[in-house]
């Protein structure tokens, strides 16, 4: 059973790492989120900046990894793992992973944006071509 579930909703902050450790492949990630924090004296509307790193494997990793970049937003339905470990002074250390179950693509960032521009413009070079 998975006590915790998280939907989050945000942007690349870079590029995903597609890593592998034996047969298990695995892609990290992390999203930024803005929320709104209130007003300054000024009355100018504040934000806070939030980040989340994640871990998708397998298949669902490499296709992270294969088709979002920096600045595309995604969805994700994670299941949170909790990391508690003892260091070599006996100190107790508390922490989480965010465990991505599955996730779907938002809105193109810039690099994305570009890049399908780019492919747009050859495709239709090479439809000139043709004709």
């Amino acid at each position: 059973m998975n006590s915790f579930n998280l939907t989050a909703v945000g942007n690349l902050s870079n590029d995903p790492e597609l890593a592998a450790k034996g047969d298990t492949t695995y892609t990290k990630f992390c999203l930024v989120g803005n929320d709104y924090a209130g007003k300054d004296e000024q009355g100018n509307a504040r934000e806070i900046v939030t980040t989340l790193w994640f871990v998708a494997f397998d298949a669902l990793g490499e296709s992270i990894a294969k088709n979002v970049r920096k600045g595309d937003q995604l969805f994700i339905e994670a299941r949170i793992r909790s990391n508690n470990w003892t260091d070599k002074e006996g100190e107790l250390h508390f922490d989480h992973s965010f465990i991505v179950q599955s996730f779907r693509f938002g809105a193109p960032g810039k690099t994305k944006r570009e890049e399908l521009a780019r492919r747009a413009e050859r495709e239709l070079d090479e439809t000139e071509t043709e004709i």
